[in-house]
Protein backbone atom coordinates (compact mmCIF):
# COMPACT_ATOMS: atom_id res chain seq x y z
CA UNK A 1 0.00 0.00 0.00
CA UNK A 2 1.16 3.59 -0.98
CA UNK A 3 2.49 5.58 1.82
CA UNK A 4 0.11 9.04 1.71
CA UNK A 5 1.60 11.95 0.81
CA UNK A 6 2.43 14.79 2.61
CA UNK A 7 -0.63 17.51 2.30
CA UNK A 8 1.37 21.05 1.29
CA UNK A 9 -0.45 24.54 2.00
CA UNK A 10 1.05 28.19 1.12
CA UNK A 11 0.87 30.98 4.17
CA UNK A 12 1.60 34.50 2.95
CA UNK A 13 0.50 35.87 5.82
CA UNK A 14 -0.29 34.61 9.39
CA UNK A 15 -4.39 34.66 9.21
CA UNK A 16 -3.39 32.08 5.69
CA UNK A 17 -1.22 30.31 8.09
CA UNK A 18 -4.08 29.58 10.47
CA UNK A 19 -6.48 28.70 7.69
CA UNK A 20 -3.88 26.13 6.20
CA UNK A 21 -3.41 24.42 9.71
CA UNK A 22 -7.55 24.66 9.91
CA UNK A 23 -7.81 22.80 6.60
CA UNK A 24 -5.57 20.05 7.90
CA UNK A 25 -2.24 20.69 5.88
CA UNK A 26 0.55 18.22 6.91
CA UNK A 27 3.32 21.09 6.53
CA UNK A 28 3.16 24.76 5.33
CA UNK A 29 5.55 27.24 3.19
CA UNK A 30 5.88 30.23 4.06
CA UNK A 31 8.37 33.31 3.22
CA UNK A 32 10.64 35.57 5.25
CA UNK A 33 10.96 39.39 4.45
CA UNK A 34 13.89 38.23 2.39
CA UNK A 35 14.65 36.22 -0.66
CA UNK A 36 11.46 34.33 -1.25
CA UNK A 37 10.17 34.46 -4.77
CA UNK A 38 6.81 36.47 -3.53
CA UNK A 39 8.06 39.46 -2.00
CA UNK A 40 4.94 41.09 -2.53
CA UNK A 41 2.96 38.81 -0.34
CA UNK A 42 2.50 39.67 3.14
CA UNK A 43 5.32 37.66 4.34
CA UNK A 44 6.82 36.88 7.62
CA UNK A 45 8.57 39.25 10.28
CA UNK A 46 11.55 37.25 12.52
CA UNK A 47 8.85 37.12 15.75
CA UNK A 48 6.04 36.38 13.50
CA UNK A 49 8.27 33.75 12.08
CA UNK A 50 9.13 31.90 15.39
CA UNK A 51 5.25 32.49 16.18
CA UNK A 52 4.74 30.32 12.85
CA UNK A 53 7.21 27.74 14.08
CA UNK A 54 5.81 26.62 17.23
CA UNK A 55 2.08 27.15 16.01
CA UNK A 56 3.12 24.35 13.20
CA UNK A 57 4.85 22.02 15.51
CA UNK A 58 2.20 21.98 18.07
CA UNK A 59 -0.20 21.54 15.51
CA UNK A 60 1.58 18.28 14.41
CA UNK A 61 2.44 20.02 11.05
CA UNK A 62 5.84 21.19 9.76
CA UNK A 63 7.20 24.60 8.41
CA UNK A 64 8.98 24.87 5.45
CA UNK A 65 10.10 28.08 4.92
CA UNK A 66 11.33 29.62 1.17
CA UNK A 67 15.00 31.02 -0.16
CA UNK A 68 13.83 30.92 -3.51
CA UNK A 69 15.35 33.62 -5.30
CA UNK A 70 18.60 34.03 -6.70
CA UNK A 71 21.44 35.63 -4.47
CA UNK A 72 24.03 38.04 -5.58
CA UNK A 73 27.25 37.87 -4.08
CA UNK A 74 26.45 40.87 -1.90
CA UNK A 75 23.88 39.71 -0.54
CA UNK A 76 25.23 36.62 0.33
CA UNK A 77 26.17 37.05 3.90
CA UNK A 78 22.74 37.95 4.51
CA UNK A 79 20.90 35.41 3.34
CA UNK A 80 23.39 32.68 4.98
CA UNK A 81 22.56 34.78 8.50
CA UNK A 82 18.78 34.90 7.69
CA UNK A 83 19.18 30.92 7.01
CA UNK A 84 21.31 30.46 10.67
CA UNK A 85 18.38 31.76 12.08
CA UNK A 86 16.02 29.63 10.59
CA UNK A 87 17.84 26.66 11.77
CA UNK A 88 17.76 28.06 15.07
CA UNK A 89 14.24 28.92 15.27
CA UNK A 90 13.73 24.76 14.46
CA UNK A 91 11.86 25.59 10.61
CA UNK A 92 12.20 21.68 9.12
CA UNK A 93 13.33 22.20 5.66
CA UNK A 94 14.59 25.43 3.14
CA UNK A 95 13.14 25.86 -0.38
CA UNK A 96 16.30 26.84 -2.14
CA UNK A 97 16.38 27.82 -5.84
CA UNK A 98 20.15 29.31 -5.63
CA UNK A 99 22.67 26.84 -6.28
CA UNK A 100 25.77 28.49 -4.56
CA UNK A 101 23.48 29.71 -1.65
CA UNK A 102 22.45 25.64 -1.34
CA UNK A 103 25.85 24.88 -1.31
CA UNK A 104 27.16 27.56 1.17
CA UNK A 105 24.11 26.43 3.78
CA UNK A 106 25.14 22.85 3.83
CA UNK A 107 28.64 23.31 4.05
CA UNK A 108 27.87 25.47 7.20
CA UNK A 109 24.38 23.72 8.35
CA UNK A 110 24.80 19.95 7.21
CA UNK A 111 21.52 18.76 9.04
CA UNK A 112 19.46 21.59 7.57
CA UNK A 113 16.84 19.80 5.24
CA UNK A 114 16.85 21.27 1.68
CA UNK A 115 14.11 21.15 -0.58
CA UNK A 116 15.19 22.41 -4.23
CA UNK A 117 12.46 24.70 -5.79
CA UNK A 118 10.58 24.31 -8.95
CA UNK A 119 12.68 27.47 -9.52
CA UNK A 120 15.64 25.07 -10.63
CA UNK A 121 14.26 23.60 -13.29
CA UNK A 122 14.10 19.95 -11.92
CA UNK A 123 12.56 17.69 -14.86
CA UNK A 124 14.08 14.35 -14.50
CA UNK A 125 15.70 11.68 -12.78
CA UNK A 126 19.05 13.21 -13.46
CA UNK A 127 18.88 16.66 -12.18
CA UNK A 128 17.20 14.51 -8.93
CA UNK A 129 20.74 12.66 -9.03
CA UNK A 130 22.58 15.36 -8.89
CA UNK A 131 20.53 17.22 -6.13
CA UNK A 132 21.25 14.11 -4.05
CA UNK A 133 24.99 14.25 -4.36
CA UNK A 134 24.74 18.25 -3.14
CA UNK A 135 22.89 16.69 0.14
CA UNK A 136 19.27 17.88 -1.01
CA UNK A 137 16.64 15.50 0.41
CA UNK A 138 13.54 16.32 -2.12
CA UNK A 139 12.76 18.09 -5.26
CA UNK A 140 9.66 20.09 -6.32
CA UNK A 141 9.24 19.07 -9.72
CA UNK A 142 8.41 20.99 -12.94
CA UNK A 143 4.67 21.87 -13.40
CA UNK A 144 5.09 21.28 -16.62
CA UNK A 145 5.94 17.20 -16.71
CA UNK A 146 3.60 14.81 -17.92
CA UNK A 147 2.02 12.50 -15.17
CA UNK A 148 4.01 9.73 -16.80
CA UNK A 149 7.13 11.80 -16.56
CA UNK A 150 6.33 12.45 -12.61
CA UNK A 151 6.16 8.45 -12.69
CA UNK A 152 9.26 8.03 -14.19
CA UNK A 153 10.73 10.39 -12.38
CA UNK A 154 9.94 9.30 -8.80
CA UNK A 155 10.84 5.88 -9.67
CA UNK A 156 14.12 6.57 -10.47
CA UNK A 157 14.92 9.31 -7.75
CA UNK A 158 17.08 8.92 -4.92
CA UNK A 159 15.29 11.82 -3.25
CA UNK A 160 11.42 12.66 -2.50
CA UNK A 161 9.36 14.14 -5.67
CA UNK A 162 6.99 16.77 -4.39
CA UNK A 163 4.32 18.16 -7.29
CA UNK A 164 2.08 21.38 -7.50
CA UNK A 165 -1.14 20.02 -7.69
CA UNK A 166 -3.24 23.06 -7.32
CA UNK A 167 -3.04 26.82 -8.41
CA UNK A 168 -1.06 29.26 -10.15
CA UNK A 169 0.74 27.47 -13.66
CA UNK A 170 3.92 30.06 -15.02
CA UNK A 171 3.03 29.80 -18.60
CA UNK A 172 7.19 29.66 -19.21
CA UNK A 173 9.15 27.02 -17.45
CA UNK A 174 9.89 27.85 -13.76
CA UNK A 175 13.38 29.34 -13.52
CA UNK A 176 13.79 29.93 -17.11
CA UNK A 177 12.00 32.96 -17.64
CA UNK A 178 13.61 36.29 -17.91
CA UNK A 179 10.86 38.29 -19.31
CA UNK A 180 9.75 40.07 -16.42
CA UNK A 181 13.82 41.07 -15.87
CA UNK A 182 14.85 42.50 -19.01
CA UNK A 183 11.93 44.02 -19.89
CA UNK A 184 10.12 45.71 -16.86
CA UNK A 185 13.31 45.70 -14.59
CA UNK A 186 11.39 43.27 -12.15
CA UNK A 187 13.07 39.76 -12.24
CA UNK A 188 10.73 37.08 -11.69
CA UNK A 189 14.12 34.66 -10.55
CA UNK A 190 14.61 37.21 -7.64
CA UNK A 191 10.88 37.45 -6.62
CA UNK A 192 9.51 40.56 -8.29
CA UNK A 193 7.76 39.32 -11.36
CA UNK A 194 5.46 41.77 -13.25
CA UNK A 195 3.68 38.93 -14.80
CA UNK A 196 4.03 39.50 -18.48
CA UNK A 197 2.83 36.73 -19.19
CA UNK A 198 -1.01 37.70 -17.72
CA UNK A 199 -0.44 41.04 -20.49
CA UNK A 200 -1.91 40.94 -24.16
CA UNK A 201 -0.08 40.14 -26.95
CA UNK A 202 -1.07 40.42 -30.91
CA UNK A 203 -4.88 41.29 -29.25
CA UNK A 204 -5.66 38.03 -27.22
CA UNK A 205 -3.90 36.45 -23.89
CA UNK A 206 -1.95 33.90 -25.76
CA UNK A 207 0.23 33.60 -22.45
CA UNK A 208 -1.78 33.74 -19.77
CA UNK A 209 -2.46 30.03 -18.21
CA UNK A 210 -5.77 28.80 -15.85
CA UNK A 211 -4.78 28.02 -12.66
CA UNK A 212 -3.65 23.90 -12.43
CA UNK A 213 -5.91 21.50 -10.53
CA UNK A 214 -5.22 17.58 -10.00
CA UNK A 215 -7.37 17.09 -7.92
CA UNK A 216 -9.14 14.47 -10.57
CA UNK A 217 -5.79 12.70 -9.66
CA UNK A 218 -4.43 12.07 -6.64
CA UNK A 219 -5.03 8.64 -6.58
CA UNK A 220 -2.96 8.12 -9.30
CA UNK A 221 -0.26 10.39 -8.19
CA UNK A 222 -0.60 8.58 -4.40
CA UNK A 223 0.14 5.40 -6.36
CA UNK A 224 3.33 7.01 -7.94
CA UNK A 225 4.88 7.31 -4.98
CA UNK A 226 4.81 11.80 -4.82
CA UNK A 227 6.24 12.25 -1.66
CA UNK A 228 4.11 15.84 -1.29
CA UNK A 229 1.06 17.20 -3.45
CA UNK A 230 1.70 21.40 -3.03
CA UNK A 231 -0.69 24.13 -3.21
CA UNK A 232 0.08 27.75 -4.66
CA UNK A 233 -1.12 30.38 -3.07
CA UNK A 234 1.40 32.60 -0.92
CA UNK A 235 -0.34 35.72 -2.52
CA UNK A 236 -3.93 34.56 -1.92
CA UNK A 237 -6.56 34.49 0.74
CA UNK A 238 -6.86 32.89 4.09
CA UNK A 239 -10.42 31.87 2.74
CA UNK A 240 -8.68 30.53 -0.67
CA UNK A 241 -6.26 28.45 1.47
CA UNK A 242 -8.88 27.17 4.25
CA UNK A 243 -11.08 26.19 1.00
CA UNK A 244 -8.48 24.58 -0.82
CA UNK A 245 -7.01 22.56 1.66
CA UNK A 246 -9.27 21.22 3.63
CA UNK A 247 -10.61 20.13 0.18
CA UNK A 248 -8.02 18.05 -0.60
CA UNK A 249 -7.41 17.20 2.86
CA UNK A 250 -10.88 15.32 2.51
CA UNK A 251 -10.09 13.26 -0.50
CA UNK A 252 -7.01 12.52 0.74
CA UNK A 253 -8.28 11.15 3.94
CA UNK A 254 -11.63 9.49 1.96
CA UNK A 255 -8.83 8.14 -0.80
CA UNK A 256 -10.28 9.25 -3.76
CA UNK A 257 -10.53 11.86 -6.70
CA UNK A 258 -12.03 15.18 -6.33
CA UNK A 259 -15.96 15.37 -7.68
CA UNK A 260 -17.21 17.63 -10.55
CA UNK A 261 -18.98 19.46 -7.81
CA UNK A 262 -16.08 19.51 -5.55
CA UNK A 263 -13.95 21.06 -8.26
CA UNK A 264 -16.93 23.71 -9.08
CA UNK A 265 -16.79 24.96 -5.55
CA UNK A 266 -12.69 25.46 -5.67
CA UNK A 267 -13.02 26.87 -8.72
CA UNK A 268 -15.92 29.50 -7.74
CA UNK A 269 -13.38 30.64 -4.85
CA UNK A 270 -10.57 31.48 -7.19
CA UNK A 271 -9.83 30.61 -10.98
CA UNK A 272 -8.88 31.88 -14.12
CA UNK A 273 -11.90 30.99 -16.61
CA UNK A 274 -11.82 27.66 -14.85
CA UNK A 275 -8.81 24.94 -14.32
CA UNK A 276 -6.66 22.55 -16.59
CA UNK A 277 -4.94 19.88 -16.22
CA UNK A 278 -3.56 20.08 -19.36
CA UNK A 279 0.12 19.61 -18.84
CA UNK A 280 -0.43 16.49 -16.68
CA UNK A 281 -2.67 14.72 -18.94
CA UNK A 282 -0.56 15.63 -22.00
CA UNK A 283 -3.21 17.58 -23.46
CA UNK A 284 -1.58 20.69 -23.68
CA UNK A 285 -3.67 23.34 -26.40
CA UNK A 286 -5.54 26.61 -26.33
CA UNK A 287 -7.57 25.28 -24.05
CA UNK A 288 -5.32 25.69 -21.18
CA UNK A 289 -5.31 29.39 -21.56
CA UNK A 290 -7.60 31.69 -19.16
CA UNK A 291 -7.72 35.13 -17.85
CA UNK A 292 -9.66 36.37 -14.53
CA UNK A 293 -12.67 37.88 -15.54
CA UNK A 294 -15.26 40.04 -14.26
CA UNK A 295 -17.51 37.07 -13.72
CA UNK A 296 -14.42 34.93 -11.75
CA UNK A 297 -14.25 38.01 -9.42
CA UNK A 298 -17.72 38.72 -8.78
CA UNK A 299 -18.19 34.77 -8.10
CA UNK A 300 -15.70 34.50 -5.69
CA UNK A 301 -17.22 37.68 -3.57
CA UNK A 302 -20.35 35.98 -2.87
CA UNK A 303 -18.31 32.75 -1.49
CA UNK A 304 -18.80 32.62 2.70
CA UNK A 305 -16.32 30.44 4.24
CA UNK A 306 -16.91 28.69 7.74
CA UNK A 307 -13.82 27.27 9.12
CA UNK A 308 -13.73 23.79 11.14
CA UNK A 309 -10.37 21.96 11.97
CA UNK A 310 -10.48 19.29 9.99
CA UNK A 311 -8.58 16.21 11.17
CA UNK A 312 -5.31 14.82 9.22
CA UNK A 313 -3.27 12.11 9.35
CA UNK A 314 -0.20 14.14 10.95
CA UNK A 315 1.94 12.49 13.32
CA UNK A 316 3.41 13.99 16.66
CA UNK A 317 6.26 16.39 15.61
CA UNK A 318 9.81 15.35 16.58
CA UNK A 319 12.33 18.22 16.37
CA UNK A 320 15.89 16.99 15.51
CA UNK A 321 18.66 19.16 15.71
CA UNK A 322 22.32 17.22 15.87
CA UNK A 323 25.19 18.73 14.06
CA UNK A 324 26.42 22.17 15.02
CA UNK A 325 26.53 25.07 13.19
CA UNK A 326 29.93 26.10 11.66
CA UNK A 327 31.42 29.11 11.14
CA UNK A 328 33.23 28.69 7.52
CA UNK A 329 33.79 31.73 5.96
CA UNK A 330 32.07 32.42 2.45
CA UNK A 331 34.22 31.47 -0.53
CA UNK A 332 34.95 34.42 -2.98
CA UNK A 333 36.83 33.26 -5.82
CA UNK A 334 39.93 35.72 -7.23
CA UNK A 335 40.15 36.85 -10.29
CA UNK A 336 42.71 34.54 -11.94
CA UNK A 337 45.36 36.96 -14.68
CA UNK A 338 43.46 37.61 -17.80
CA UNK A 339 42.36 34.12 -20.16
CA UNK A 340 43.24 34.45 -23.63
CA UNK A 341 40.04 36.00 -24.92
CA UNK A 342 37.48 33.47 -26.63
CA UNK A 343 34.69 34.00 -28.09
CA UNK A 344 31.53 31.18 -29.29
CA UNK A 345 28.10 32.35 -30.44
CA UNK A 346 24.67 30.62 -31.41
CA UNK A 347 22.78 30.45 -34.16
CA UNK A 348 18.92 29.59 -34.14
CA UNK A 349 17.55 30.24 -37.05
CA UNK A 350 20.23 30.88 -39.93
CA UNK A 351 20.27 29.27 -42.69
CA UNK A 352 23.80 29.87 -43.64
CA UNK A 353 27.03 30.57 -41.11
CA UNK A 354 29.07 32.97 -42.69
CA UNK A 355 32.65 32.67 -43.37
CA UNK A 356 34.34 34.62 -41.09
CA UNK A 357 32.36 33.37 -38.19
CA UNK A 358 34.74 29.95 -38.13
CA UNK A 359 37.93 32.45 -38.24
CA UNK A 360 36.56 34.47 -35.09
CA UNK A 361 34.45 32.04 -32.99
CA UNK A 362 36.40 29.34 -30.89
CA UNK A 363 32.66 27.28 -30.49
CA UNK A 364 30.09 27.57 -32.95
CA UNK A 365 26.72 25.93 -31.28
CA UNK A 366 23.64 24.95 -33.50
CA UNK A 367 20.37 23.70 -31.50
CA UNK A 368 20.26 20.06 -31.36
CA UNK A 369 17.64 19.30 -33.91
CA UNK A 370 19.52 21.47 -36.51
CA UNK A 371 23.28 20.39 -36.23
CA UNK A 372 24.60 19.42 -39.16
CA UNK A 373 28.21 19.43 -38.30
CA UNK A 374 29.34 21.42 -41.77
CA UNK A 375 30.31 24.66 -39.46
CA UNK A 376 29.17 24.37 -36.28
CA UNK A 377 31.85 22.30 -33.58
CA UNK A 378 29.39 22.77 -30.86
CA UNK A 379 25.92 21.65 -30.00
CA UNK A 380 23.00 23.53 -28.01
CA UNK A 381 21.08 20.87 -26.08
CA UNK A 382 17.41 21.22 -25.33
CA UNK A 383 16.29 23.46 -22.96
CA UNK A 384 14.07 20.39 -21.29
CA UNK A 385 14.63 16.97 -21.32
CA UNK A 386 12.18 15.15 -19.29
CA UNK A 387 12.67 11.14 -18.49
CA UNK A 388 10.48 10.12 -21.30
CA UNK A 389 12.80 11.89 -24.13
CA UNK A 390 15.62 11.18 -23.00
CA UNK A 391 16.10 8.19 -25.23
CA UNK A 392 15.71 9.91 -28.31
CA UNK A 393 17.60 13.30 -27.38
CA UNK A 394 20.46 11.03 -26.67
CA UNK A 395 20.15 9.27 -30.04
CA UNK A 396 20.75 12.67 -31.79
CA UNK A 397 23.66 13.84 -29.62
CA UNK A 398 25.38 10.40 -30.25
CA UNK A 399 24.69 11.59 -34.16
CA UNK A 400 25.56 15.00 -33.58
CA UNK A 401 28.56 13.63 -31.55
CA UNK A 402 29.93 11.53 -35.05
CA UNK A 403 28.84 14.88 -37.37
CA UNK A 404 31.39 16.58 -35.85
CA UNK A 405 29.96 17.78 -32.43
CA UNK A 406 32.73 18.49 -29.95
CA UNK A 407 31.11 21.17 -27.74
CA UNK A 408 28.19 20.88 -25.63
CA UNK A 409 26.17 24.22 -24.30
CA UNK A 410 24.79 23.04 -21.10
CA UNK A 411 21.86 25.01 -19.61
CA UNK A 412 20.55 22.33 -17.11
CA UNK A 413 21.69 20.57 -13.80
CA UNK A 414 20.26 17.14 -15.65
CA UNK A 415 21.98 17.17 -18.76
CA UNK A 416 25.89 16.69 -17.21
CA UNK A 417 25.76 13.26 -16.74
CA UNK A 418 24.47 12.62 -20.34
CA UNK A 419 27.22 15.42 -22.26
CA UNK A 420 30.07 13.34 -20.05
CA UNK A 421 28.94 10.29 -21.03
CA UNK A 422 28.97 11.19 -24.78
CA UNK A 423 32.45 12.86 -24.51
CA UNK A 424 31.66 16.06 -25.48
CA UNK A 425 33.50 18.98 -23.86
CA UNK A 426 31.47 21.05 -21.67
CA UNK A 427 30.52 25.03 -21.30
CA UNK A 428 27.61 26.41 -19.59
CA UNK A 429 25.07 28.24 -20.50
CA UNK A 430 23.10 31.21 -18.91
CA UNK A 431 20.42 29.08 -17.96
CA UNK A 432 22.04 27.38 -15.09
CA UNK A 433 21.02 31.00 -13.65
CA UNK A 434 24.86 31.55 -11.93
CA UNK A 435 24.49 34.87 -10.19
CA UNK A 436 27.66 34.47 -7.28
CA UNK A 437 30.60 32.98 -6.93
CA UNK A 438 29.82 29.91 -4.70
CA UNK A 439 27.99 28.41 -7.69
CA UNK A 440 30.34 29.70 -10.56
CA UNK A 441 33.16 27.59 -8.14
CA UNK A 442 31.52 24.83 -7.83
CA UNK A 443 30.63 24.84 -12.02
CA UNK A 444 34.49 25.36 -12.15
CA UNK A 445 35.13 21.79 -11.86
CA UNK A 446 32.53 20.77 -14.24
CA UNK A 447 32.53 23.06 -17.55
CA UNK A 448 35.63 24.62 -19.69
CA UNK A 449 33.96 27.57 -19.34
CA UNK A 450 30.52 29.57 -17.69
CA UNK A 451 28.03 31.59 -19.09
CA UNK A 452 27.04 34.01 -15.87
CA UNK A 453 23.29 35.02 -16.05
CA UNK A 454 22.11 37.69 -18.46
CA UNK A 455 20.30 39.59 -15.16
CA UNK A 456 23.22 41.05 -13.54
CA UNK A 457 24.84 44.36 -14.21
CA UNK A 458 28.72 44.82 -15.01
CA UNK A 459 29.44 45.81 -11.29
CA UNK A 460 27.77 42.08 -10.07
CA UNK A 461 29.76 39.96 -12.69
CA UNK A 462 32.81 41.60 -11.67
CA UNK A 463 32.11 40.20 -8.12
CA UNK A 464 32.70 36.80 -9.56
CA UNK A 465 36.21 35.44 -10.53
CA UNK A 466 36.67 32.40 -12.57
CA UNK A 467 36.64 31.95 -16.37
CA UNK A 468 33.65 33.32 -16.94
CA UNK A 469 31.70 33.71 -20.16
CA UNK A 470 28.60 36.46 -20.49
CA UNK A 471 26.40 37.36 -23.45
CA UNK A 472 27.46 40.30 -25.33
CA UNK A 473 25.56 40.96 -28.13
CA UNK A 474 21.88 39.14 -29.39
CA UNK A 475 18.23 38.93 -28.77
CA UNK A 476 18.05 36.80 -25.27
CA UNK A 477 15.54 34.15 -25.27
CA UNK A 478 12.83 35.12 -22.37
CA UNK A 479 10.67 32.74 -22.40
CA UNK A 480 10.60 28.55 -22.57
CA UNK A 481 7.70 27.35 -23.41
CA UNK A 482 5.55 23.94 -23.37
CA UNK A 483 2.43 24.83 -25.27
CA UNK A 484 3.23 25.80 -28.65
CA UNK A 485 2.17 29.31 -29.51
CA UNK A 486 1.28 28.74 -33.03
CA UNK A 487 2.89 32.44 -34.49
CA UNK A 488 6.45 33.72 -35.36
CA UNK A 489 6.06 36.71 -33.15
CA UNK A 490 3.86 38.57 -29.99
CA UNK A 491 3.56 42.46 -30.28
CA UNK A 492 3.19 43.92 -27.16
CA UNK A 493 0.45 46.80 -26.30
CA UNK A 494 3.89 49.15 -27.08
CA UNK A 495 4.18 47.71 -30.29
CA UNK A 496 7.06 45.92 -29.51
CA UNK A 497 7.64 42.61 -31.50
CA UNK A 498 8.81 39.64 -29.43
CA UNK A 499 10.39 36.71 -32.06
CA UNK A 500 9.41 33.76 -31.48
CA UNK A 501 11.53 30.42 -32.60
CA UNK A 502 10.91 26.73 -32.12
CA UNK A 503 13.87 24.83 -30.53
CA UNK A 504 12.50 20.74 -31.12
CA UNK A 505 9.13 20.37 -29.41
CA UNK A 506 9.59 23.68 -27.34
CA UNK A 507 8.59 27.61 -28.31
CA UNK A 508 11.15 30.53 -27.40
CA UNK A 509 10.27 33.51 -26.75
CA UNK A 510 13.20 36.30 -27.45
CA UNK A 511 13.49 39.89 -26.60
CA UNK A 512 12.22 42.19 -29.38
CA UNK A 513 15.76 44.05 -29.05
CA UNK A 514 19.21 42.24 -29.26
CA UNK A 515 21.64 43.93 -26.60
CA UNK A 516 24.87 45.25 -28.02
CA UNK A 517 28.00 46.51 -26.73
CA UNK A 518 30.33 46.29 -29.45
CA UNK A 519 31.38 49.90 -28.50
CA UNK A 520 31.67 49.53 -24.94
CA UNK A 521 34.56 46.28 -24.74
CA UNK A 522 36.73 48.67 -23.06
CA UNK A 523 33.58 48.24 -20.18
CA UNK A 524 33.65 44.23 -20.41
CA UNK A 525 37.04 44.13 -20.07
CA UNK A 526 36.59 46.11 -17.03
CA UNK A 527 34.17 43.78 -15.40
CA UNK A 528 36.43 40.52 -16.18
CA UNK A 529 35.00 39.56 -19.42
CA UNK A 530 37.03 38.16 -21.74
CA UNK A 531 35.31 35.35 -22.85
CA UNK A 532 32.61 37.08 -25.35
CA UNK A 533 29.22 35.17 -26.06
CA UNK A 534 27.06 35.78 -29.30
CA UNK A 535 23.51 35.04 -30.27
CA UNK A 536 22.03 34.85 -33.18
CA UNK A 537 18.15 34.57 -33.88
CA UNK A 538 16.50 36.34 -36.55
CA UNK A 539 19.57 37.59 -38.32
CA UNK A 540 20.49 36.52 -41.67
CA UNK A 541 24.29 35.83 -42.78
CA UNK A 542 25.17 39.20 -44.09
CA UNK A 543 23.77 40.54 -41.02
CA UNK A 544 25.60 38.42 -38.29
CA UNK A 545 29.09 38.78 -40.65
CA UNK A 546 28.07 42.58 -39.73
CA UNK A 547 27.93 42.07 -36.34
CA UNK A 548 31.11 40.24 -36.06
CA UNK A 549 33.17 43.16 -37.85
CA UNK A 550 31.44 45.86 -35.94
CA UNK A 551 32.90 44.17 -32.74
CA UNK A 552 36.30 43.31 -34.13
CA UNK A 553 36.52 47.04 -34.88
CA UNK A 554 35.08 48.49 -31.36
CA UNK A 555 32.20 50.57 -33.85
CA UNK A 556 28.87 51.96 -32.42
CA UNK A 557 25.22 50.60 -33.89
CA UNK A 558 22.70 53.05 -35.44
CA UNK A 559 19.94 50.33 -34.36
CA UNK A 560 18.08 50.55 -31.56
CA UNK A 561 19.83 48.16 -28.72
CA UNK A 562 19.93 46.64 -25.67
CA UNK A 563 23.05 47.84 -23.06
CA UNK A 564 24.09 46.18 -19.88
CA UNK A 565 24.78 48.52 -17.38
Amino acid sequence: MNKKPELLAPAGSPEALDAALAGGADAVYIGGTLFNARMNAKNFERPALLQAVEKCHRSGAKLYVTLNTLVLDRQMKDALDFAAFLYGAGVDALIVADLGLSLEIHRRLPDFPLHASTQMSGHNAEAARFLHTLGFERMVCARELSGENIRQLVQNSPIEIEAFVHGALCVCHSGQCLFSSIVGGRSGNRGECAQPCRLPYNGKYPLSLKDNCLAGHLQELTKMGVASLKIEGRMKSADYVYAVVSTYRRLLDENRDATGEEIGRMKEVFSRSGFTDGYFTGRISNEMLGTRTKENMQESEKIRLTRTALPSARSPYELHRVLPLTEEPYRILKNPPPPKKRRSARFYRVSSIPENAQRELSEIYLPLDVFDGKKANGVLFPPVIPDLELPLVKEKLQKARAAGAIHALIGNIGQIALAKELGFRLHGDYRLNVTNSSAAAFYENIFEDLILSPELILPQVRDIGGEKSFIVYGRLPLMTLEKPLGTDFLRDRRNAVFPVLQEGKRSLVFNSLPIYMGDRMKLLKEAGIYNEHYIFSTEGPKECETVLNYYQKGLPTKREVRRIK
